[in-house]
């Protein structure tokens, strides 16, 4: 993959895994934020209020630079970290999994714990569409409508199609620029005299 692209899942999915009469639920989500994953969680707990525990990892940014682990209860690293593990096995971020566990009877131990954990993470990866996106930079064009012509030429020859456009005594156009190619193109807009070229905030799109 190309530097500035990252893989993540098109739609939730879902896995199960029984060991020992424990039945493991394994579901995964697309998230954008942490304030998503807390909202994940919550309708969960909510769902399956009467299982022991609800184990979970999360891996967020194109890089997967923010990642947390949680036992819910298990000993340590028995259920959190097998399922993180599954996240960065399949290589994807901006990812929720949540294992719900309904308790046998039977104690499975450290391995069958950890085994139950993986496998019920993999399986619910495993039913997923994995989508891959590329990491974009944000930006606003002012101009005149006089300068129309010289603005649709770039973006011609980027490639780039407006996701916003307002006609007013101004034209904005909001655009997204994909980040290896970020400075080659806002140098080719600031090339076009009396033209305003603002970046944005991720969260305009």
């Amino acid at each position: 993959m190309e530097k500035d692209e990252y893989l993540t899942l098109a739609k939730p999915s879902e896995g199960s895994y029984k060991e020992k009469s424990s039945k493991f639920l394994g579901f995964a989500y697309p998230v954008k934020d942490e304030q998503e994953v807390k909202i994940r969680l919550e309708q969960l707990k909510n769902k399956y209020h009467d299982a022991r525990h609800h184990c979970y990892a999360y891996r967020l940014g194109p890089e997967g630079e923010n990642y947390r682990m949680n036992d819910d209860g298990e000993p340590s690293s028995t259920a959190g970290r097998p399922i993180f593990g599954q996240i960065q096995s399949h290589g994807v971020t901006d990812v929720l999994v949540v294992v719900v566990r309904y308790f046998g009877g039977t104690l499975l131990g450290t391995s069958g714990l950890i085994r139950s954990y993986k496998e019920a993470a993999g399986q619910a990866l495993q039913q997923a569409r994995i989508i891959k996106k590329t990491i974009q930079a944000l930006y606003q064009l002012e101009f005149d409508y006089a300068l129309m012509n010289d603005v649709m030429k770039v973006l011609h020859e980027t490639g780039i199609q407006p996701y916003k456009r307002d006609f007013q005594e101004r034209c904005t156009f909001r655009i997204g620029i994909r980040k290896s190619q970020e400075k080659q193109v806002v140098d080719q807009f600031r090339r076009i005299h009396e033209l305003k070229v603002k970046p944005l905030d991720t969260n305009a799109l």
